[in-house]
């Protein structure tokens, strides 16, 4: 099912709102920023999943960086 945004998605789908609590609190807000981009349960796993990604990215560039 598709919702409005992320918000919606969490308030009506309890499966949804499961995975999204269980998520370190610093990933709830990350995601709440991308709020208007996520419609579905599907959509709010793969956002998480390229935040996660990006991170490791960025931590890898840092390290090497230095």
């Amino acid at each position: 099912m598709r919702y409005e945004n992320l918000n919606q998605l969490i308030r009506e789908s309890s499966s949804s709102r499961r995975y999204f609590l269980s998520l370190p609190v610093s990933m709830q807000l990350k995601l709440h920023e991308h709020n208007d981009y996520i419609h579905t349960a599907d959509e709010l796993h793969r956002r998480t999943d390229a935040i996660l990604k990006y991170e490791r990215q960025v931590e890898i560039s840092e390290y090497y960086h230095f």
